[in-house]
């Protein structure tokens, strides 16, 4: 088996662990404790699959967008244990809440993955548990700021441009390299935007500052973009508007799998 994972390879014809780089996905996991409350969270079956992937039974799993937890209840049904951070405590509360422990630490942080500090935080929690860095990390970080999430000025989403969001952005990469293990996996979930009559390709612009500091791209998975409330029953609209002028409609969305050297 390879040495990020413990994928048993005796069955591989019946595994379901998904290897092509285009990810159809019709609808979004809603068992367990998983809820679409949170406008922006992303599907269950995202980091279902990444964490089987690029991880075993024990590992520590990192999220520093928490959000409504998704990454957090997969990394519990997994059975892998789980550090995350977000800078709404409204959602580090919630989250909290549905978190049960089974034989591995949840640890939720309420704070600002840009700062050093927070960090701190997470390099204490890896201590007590013995642990000296994480195996694998995942970022689902907003989409600039196509949603307003809070009111918090270091909130991603309130960046005041491409440039600030790129270099908060890159703060927060800086920050979970550090406590990233060496030959392990960093993912980053990402999509584009239009605006001001041009397409502006968030995704892109991410896997460069990703790579400007020393990750290795490994893979680019496209999503598809199934029942998206934006569009949700305006196709039609949707259509009429891209057929009366000159873009094309939304359908898809990154999956950036980067290795530490």
């Amino acid at each position: 088996m390879p040495a990020f994972n413990d994928i048993n390879l005796k069955n591989w014809k019946d595994l379901k662990i998904w290897t092509d780089s285009l990810w159809i996905i019709p609808a979004r996991d809603k068992s367990g404790k998983h809820s679409g409350f949170y406008h922006g969270n992303f599907i269950p079956q995202i980091p279902h699959q990444l964490i089987s992937r690029y991880t075993k039974k024990d590992e520590v799993v990192f999220d520093p967008f928490v959000g409504s937890g998704t990454t957090a209840y997969e990394a519990e049904n997994l059975r892998r244990n789980f550090i995350g951070i977000d800078i709404q405590k409204k959602l580090i509360d919630y989250v909290g809440k549905n978190i049960e422990s089974k034989g591995n630490f949840s640890t939720l942080i309420t704070g600002d993955s840009m700062q050093e500090k927070t960090f701190d935080k997470v390099k204490d929690i890896l201590k007590i548990n013995g642990k000296k860095s994480v195996q694998f990390a995942i970022l689902h970080p907003p989409y600039a700021d196509i949603i307003k999430f809070s009111k918090f000025k270091n909130d991603l989403s309130n960046a005041k441009s491409l440039k600030e969001f790129l270099e908060k952005f890159s703060l927060v990469l800086k920050n979970t390299i550090k406590i990233l293990e060496k030959n392990r996996y960093l993912i980053v979930v990402m999509g584009d935007k239009y605006t001001a009559g041009q397409w502006v390709p968030l995704g892109f612009y991410c896997m460069n500052e990703a790579q400007k500091l020393g990750l290795t791209l490994k893979s680019i998975i496209i999503k598809n973009i199934a029942g998206n409330r934006a569009k949700q029953n305006k196709e039609g609209i949707w259509r009429y508007r891209a057929l009366s002028s000159d873009y094309y409609i939304f359908k898809h969305e990154y999956i950036l799998v980067f290795k530490k050297k």
